[in-house]
């Protein structure tokens, strides 16, 4: 990823990149009101959260990507109410 500020005049801060392209693609393919991510960072999360399995997107540039749907936290991570 690279950042940098573009213009002369009005300045603006501005972020390119393999990890933007993904992100904008993934939320092209995205679901309404639902939170996808991909594999790798499943892999990074999976403890955490429960996940739906949504399969294999076509990403324009990667190919096929394996994605999930987080469908809420870990009940090993949720506080009971007191």
């Amino acid at each position: 990823m690279v950042a940098g500020v573009i213009g002369s005049k009005k300045f603006s801060y501005d972020l390119w990149g393999d990890t933007v392209n993904v992100a904008s693609r993934m939320e092209h393919h995205g679901l309404p009101n639902a939170i996808q991510i991909t594999e790798s960072t499943y892999l990074l999360i999976a403890n955490q959260f429960t996940f739906k399995d949504r399969g294999v997107i076509n990403v324009k540039g990667r190919g096929e990507v394996k994605t999930y749907l987080l469908t809420g936290a870990s009940p090993k991570l949720v506080m009971p109410r007191q």
